[in-house]
C-alpha cells in the first residue's frame, strides 16, 4: 500500500460512514433512525478519542 492510500484510507471511511448517516437522517424513521445514529455517532467518538484517552507520562510507566 502506498503512502497516498495509507493517508487517505481512514478519513475516506469516515467521510463515507458521516455521508451514510446523513442520508439515513433523510430518508425515514425506524431502522433509518438507528442508522443515522450509528453513522454519524462514531465518526464523532473517532474524532474525539484523542481527548479522551489518559495521558501517560514517565513516572506512570514504572
Amino acid at each position: 500500500m502506498s503512502w497516498r492510500q495509507s493517508t487517505f484510507l481512514l478519513p475516506g471511511l469516515i467521510a463515507l460512514l458521516s455521508l451514510t448517516g446523513l442520508f439515513a437522517a433523510l430518508l425515514g424513521d425506524d431502522w433509518w433512525d438507528a442508522l443515522a445514529w450509528i453513522g454519524l455517532g462514531l465518526p464523532a467518538l473517532i474524532g474525539a478519542w484523542p481527548l479522551f484517552r489518559r495521558k501517560t507520562t514517565l513516572a506512570d510507566r514504572d
